[in-house]
């Protein structure tokens, strides 16, 4: 066995670990590295396949997406402010109006009735800016228009509630555990394949490795989950126009989806299924590319990151280099992808559905560049890059060291 085709590691590992390949005159298989214990004892899994310790590639699907879709949870709750402020702003340079919905005399005749008195049309309570034109408080425009991040925050909170930048949690939670448990379990599986292969045949390659099973991965958890992906934003975008009652969740506004297709077309059934997956073409542009450069940054960083704590792995370094090198990573390929990301969220906020499905992301970013140049191709990038980077450092280092427990468990079990 040559020293190339002793490369692949776990995440955990370091690479002087990694290089450890025999106990007992065995030699150990590609993708399954020792370990140092605490106690200093070794144990790793040679290809005697009557031992009985279990390294990472012996891990089932069942522990991983385990470990996937807690990481996800824990993520989606957290970072979920900052997708909504993202969206919101995407929404409104796409022309989405945030004006209030009984603004227009139309829209109070039609919710007050003709004896309509008075109409109190302020964005909040507390707001100090409205002023009273004939029978109705109403607030100046701006009071209706993101200027920024901050901005974004502080009107939200103070026009809807607190509990409002958690809009499309339950979507959020919804999509991140089906998607993460699909996307990182498929992402090891596909990457300890893809290496032993590439260190077999060509090593050369083998650097490429992350780069090509992140955007395969990604793509098959895309395709699986996009409908929930299109409610979620749309709940995120759009301000509830009917009060007193309660938001749709995810089948509502799915249903809802559906029903405007039907009204265009009530014969095509086919044209009604097509319209939930409007816009996966814009949502693959963005992801794919976002797991491409995100994995092939994440992954030197990480095994670098081990590899100056020296050989002896537990939960605080696994912990610590995992979600530094995904701080880094998703930083970078959010930042990188956030035009992507600009024509997905208009892609999926458009209500026409004939429209929507003749859409595509070359047209949509044209549209963007004539309307805002660069500034609207980058248009939420803040938040974007606030969001992604610590997402993708809390799932990357929950998952890793779930993986790395369940992995000291069986070993010493």
């Amino acid at each position: 066995m040559t020293e190339t085709e002793r490369r692949t590691q776990n995440p955990w590992m370091t690479l002087e670990q990694s290089s450890r390949v025999e106990i007992n005159g065995h030699d150990l298989s590609i993708t399954e590295p020792m370990i140092t214990d605490r106690d200093g004892s070794k144990f790793g899994a040679p290809q005697d396949q009557h031992n009985g310790n279990t390294s990472d590639s012996n891990l089932g699907i069942g522990e991983r997406a385990f470990s996937a879709a807690g990481a996800a949870f824990f993520s989606a709750i957290i970072v979920n402010p900052l997708d909504v402020v993202k969206t919101r702003l995407q929404a409104q340079a796409a022309g989405v109006p945030y004006s209030h919905p009984l603004s227009n005399l139309i829209g109070r005749m039609a919710y007050f009735g003709p004896n309509m008195m008075f109409a109190d049309l302020r964005c909040s309570p507390s707001c100090a800016r409205a002023g009273v034109h004939g029978t109705v408080a109403i607030c100046p425009p701006d009071c209706f228009q993101y200027k920024g991040t901050l901005d974004v925050f502080n009107k939200i909170i103070r026009q809807e509630g607190f509990s409002r930048l958690w809009r499309g949690t339950n979507a959020g939670l919804a999509l991140a555990i089906p998607t993460v448990g699909i996307y990182l379990p498929c992402y090891d599986i596909f990457r300890n394949w893809m290496e032993g292969l590439t260190a077999q045949h060509m090593p050369g390659a083998t650097p490429y490795v992350p780069l090509v099973a992140g955007s395969l991965a990604r793509s098959l958890a895309c395709a699986t989950c996009y409908p929930i992906e299109l409610a979620r934003t749309r709940m995120q975008a759009f301000k509830d126009t009917q009060f007193g009652k309660k938001s749709p969740g995810v089948f509502s506004t799915l249903l809802g989806v559906l029903s405007n297709v039907k009204g265009t077309n009530p014969q095509s059934s086919l044209q009604g299924c097509r319209v939930l997956w409007a816009g996966m073409g814009a949502q693959l542009a963005r992801d794919v590319p976002f797991s491409g450069i995100c994995w092939s940054t994440l992954e030197p960083i990480r095994r670098r990151l081990l590899g100056l704590m020296g050989e002896e792995s537990n939960v605080a370094t696994v912990l610590g280099a995992n979600f530094s090198a995904g701080f880094i990573a998703g930083s970078l390929a959010a930042a990188a992808t956030c035009p992507l990301d600009v024509a997905k969220t208009r892609r999926q906020i458009e209500k026409d559905p004939v429209r929507a499905l003749r859409m595509t992301t070359r047209q949509t970013l044209m549209e963007v560049w004539r309307d805002g140049g660069m500034r609207g191709l980058f248009t939420g990038v803040g938040p974007r890059v606030g969001r992604a980077g610590p997402s993708v450092g809390i799932v990357t280092s929950f998952y890793e060291v779930v993986k790395y427990v369940l992995h000291q468990h069986y070993a010493t079990s």
